[in-house]
């Protein structure tokens, strides 16, 4: 890749990894959905604004709205809501950690579903160790039902969804929309889908009292630069790197996350967590395929 993708792949990471802060300060006063809807509509106002003043609308005839909704569903609004609710039980850092196994789940989507890449015997033996990494974090309390471990399964099933949305999203580029387009149509179409859902669930207007500043802050960081601006970016990655590249910034992303914790929130990871960041940390490395050329000769 050349340095300037390289220099939005790194952007995109603090701007992801962030958005677990932002997510984890909204929380303390706002119910999961209501979170999701203000994320995706906050940041649907911005790109559209953005596309009026370019010249080029969303609402106009031709505009491929079915394939936004579905985009919308597989990147928003399933893995923000189970990330969100996630994050009302386990810690921030903790979340993006799961997050960060997304590659493990395109790997098996390439595999079964989208069947443009098989896996091999180093890429199986990643799969693996992954998914070793993903049992060393959670333990044995895995088969407690605990809240701790349904929010961290939770984030698993937004990792997932993560993945069907990389496979999916490679045919905006395809089509020719431009990674703006992209990335304005994704989030109306969620914000005009999650509406009526977090307005039977959350119920926002029986709220005791107003959101605070410091929530509307975290909210704006969370629409506009989590989500608005990253979005621009991915897509743009997506369309000039493709998937497997755009799969770097799960490496980078916990680095952001797992720092803010710590330093704003006070958040502390217990060891095994760590070490079952370091496993799928290196799977991440074997899925990647730019491992040193002795792995590479060993496939």
């Amino acid at each position: 890749m050349s340095t300037r993708v390289w220099i939005w792949l790194l952007s995109l990471s603090v701007l992801w990894g962030g958005s677990f802060f932002f997510a984890k300060v909204a929380l303390v006063e706002l119910q999961p959905l209501t979170v999701v809807f203000c994320r995706v509509a906050l940041a649907a106002l911005a790109l559209n604004v953005v596309l009026v003043m370019a010249g080029r609308p969303l609402f106009r005839r031709g505009t491929p709205w079915r394939s936004f909704a579905a985009m919308g569903m597989l990147n928003n609004l399933v893995p923000f809501g189970l990330i969100f609710w996630g994050q009302t039980q386990i810690a921030s850092g903790l979340a993006s950690i799961l997050n960060a196994t997304t590659p493990l789940f395109s790997l098996l989507v390439g595999h079964f579903i989208a069947r443009e890449e098989r896996i091999g015997g180093l890429k199986f033996g990643a799969l693996l160790l992954g998914l070793g990494g993903v049992a060393v974090l959670m333990g044995p309390r895995v088969f407690i039902a605990a809240p701790d471990i349904a929010g961290q399964l939770a984030c698993l099933g937004a990792a997932l969804s993560y993945a069907f949305a990389g496979v999916y999203g490679r045919r905006f580029s395809r089509v020719g929309v431009a990674p703006l387009d992209a990335a304005a149509g994704q989030v109306t179409a969620s914000a005009m889908l999650i509406l009526p859902i977090m307005l039977m669930v959350d119920r926002p207007w029986e709220l005791p009292a107003p959101p605070s500043f410091p929530t509307w802050s975290a909210l704006m960081g969370l629409a506009l630069l989590s989500t608005a601006l990253a979005y621009v970016l991915y897509f743009r990655i997506l369309a000039v790197a493709g998937p497997t590249n755009l799969l770097l910034v799960t490496f980078l992303i916990p680095v952001t996350a797992i720092g803010l914790g710590a330093l704003v929130l006070g958040e502390r990871l217990q060891p095994q967590q760590f070490a079952g960041r370091l496993l799928i940390g290196l799977a991440q490395v074997l899925i990647d395929g730019r491992q040193p050329r002795f792995l590479s000769l060993a496939e």
